[in-house]
């Protein structure tokens, strides 16, 4: 019967997975824990993941770049302008897109998952901050084209790259709660 799927008495479904605990093969703990590190480290989530990145990235990149080109405003507090915009939309993005079918439906439940991502973003975000501060108050570093240093995008481009792995993970385990 292993790999048939049948109905449990509670209306769940039985994967024909469960045997004796000595005989060493899979059972239902193993084979969840199994899925969700499955799901955890899927190509195609993390792909999804990463292109969201790229979106929020991009606009957290646009504001850095905006705010210390234009209102000369410190590459830290620029930061945290575009990292609250960013965060806000990656959040709403792999809501639906990387992790849709991860989360409970209702206004509370998205709320909640918000509240846990802006939570779980602090470790990448302390990470972005430090590489950012690091490249540029600890640095001499400059990078001026058409007249304009831009040694900050990048920077902040650098600190971005470092905190995403924290991100995907903390996010799929924490917001999405992908391993259970």
């Amino acid at each position: 019967m292993s790999g048939d799927i049948d109905a449990t008495p509670d209306g769940g479904t039985d994967t024909g997975t469960a045997t004796d605990a000595g005989s060493g093969t899979n059972t239902d703990a193993d084979a969840d824990a199994e899925s969700g590190l499955t799901a955890l480290v899927s190509g195609v989530r993390i792909g999804q993941f990463v292109s969201v990145g790229v979106a929020g990235a991009t606009l957290e990149t646009v504001i850095v770049a905006l705010l210390t080109t234009t209102v000369a405003a410190s590459p830290l507090a620029a930061k945290a302008v575009g990292a609250e915009a960013s965060i806000s939309l990656m959040f709403l993005l792999n809501d639906r897109y990387t992790f849709g079918k991860e989360g409970a439906a209702g206004a509370f439940a998205l709320a909640r998952r918000w509240g846990r991502s802006h939570l779980v973003r602090i470790g990448g975000l302390s990470v972005a901050f430090a590489t950012l501060w690091l490249l540029t108050a600890q640095t001499d570093l400059t990078l001026v084209v058409a007249g304009r240093d831009l040694w900050p995008t990048v920077a902040n481009l650098v600190g971005i790259g470092v905190g995403l792995t924290l991100n995907y993970v903390a996010e799929s385990v924490f917001t999405w709660r992908v391993l259970e």
